[in-house]
């Protein structure tokens, strides 16, 4: 599997989110672009979670079937060929994070480049997409911030 960048004009990996992309802000998916990924890949999928929840992982942003050729997304936008998959506030979408008061959060963005397109309808969780993934991941990246409400 291939290691891809992921990076963020608003995002400094460990350092603390801007509030424009959290639930106590404008709640706008934080810009996203990413270094080349493999030539035969087909779709892209991306990912949100807080490894820091307090029932566990909670999953902000499901997103999959991004064309293969995409190389970033615009702050807030989505192509429309993607799909939109279920978040863990039963919303499809991102919704940013809202931690509870306290320590800081960390929240994980992955990029998956897949060898195909997934035959997941929208609204599929996150489960579900790890699970249509298995054996069709290329390369992977993440980029990891963090929030907190004081």
């Amino acid at each position: 599997m291939v290691s891809l960048q992921l990076t963020s004009s608003a995002l400094e990996p460990g350092q603390p989110i801007p509030r424009r992309f959290t639930a106590d802000g404008e709640d706008l998916s934080p810009p996203l672009t990413w270094s080349t990924v493999p030539p035969q890949t087909r779709s892209l999928a991306v990912l949100c979670d807080d490894q820091d929840a307090p029932r566990g992982d909670w999953v902000h942003w499901v997103i999959y079937n991004l064309p293969g050729g995409v190389q970033h997304l615009e702050e807030g936008k989505v192509p429309a060929e993607a799909v939109a998959g279920i978040n863990d506030f039963r919303k499809l979408g991102y919704n940013g994070p809202s931690p509870p008061a306290g320590k800081p959060h960390r929240y994980v963005f992955h990029l998956f480049a897949l060898d195909t397109t997934l035959g997941l309808p929208a609204g599929a969780s996150k489960a579900q997409l790890l699970q249509a993934m298995d054996g069709h991941v290329l390369g992977h990246g993440e980029l990891t911030a963090t929030y907190q409400r004081r």
